[in-house]
């Protein structure tokens, strides 16, 4: 798939992101944690696009190595911003981050966020893991 067909495809995938999360109640005007999904069967290609994702400014948590289903190993981290759920700030990081994903020859898989909101901890029914959105 070309460059420019993922960024359309991710760019459509931004607004339904941030119009589900704001549908179901979360704070348009909160600061989110944002992570950036990246993974690849190459640790050194991926170790490449992590310092390239901190030299962009963003915060990179250590890569781990994950067992799929069919046996195969990847090994995947995640490079954090923290802003609003603003549409251009959201675009230009995926524009920045799928070229970078593209040049380590690495694969970038969109992004997810928490759902922040007024939320009573005493609420039995509210579940951190399910809050989480990709």
């Amino acid at each position: 798939m070309s460059i420019d067909r993922q960024l359309k495809e991710q760019f459509a995938e931004n607004r339904d992101i941030v119009e589900a999360l704001v549908a179901d109640g979360s704070d348009p005007d909160a600061e989110y944690t944002i992570e950036h999904h990246f993974s690849s069967t190459n640790f050194d290609r991926l170790e490449k696009a992590a310092v390239d994702a901190f030299k962009l400014g963003f915060e990179v948590n250590d890569a781990e190595e994950m067992e799929l289903e069919d046996g195969s190993v990847i090994f995947c981290f995640d490079a954090i911003a923290y802003h609003k759920l603003e549409i251009t700030l959201l675009d230009k990081a995926c524009e920045q981050l799928l070229a970078l994903a593209v040049k380590q020859k690495v694969d970038y898989d969109g992004w997810g966020t928490y759902f922040v909101g007024d939320v009573d901890e005493d609420d039995e029914e509210y579940d951190e893991d399910d809050a989480q959105m990709h």
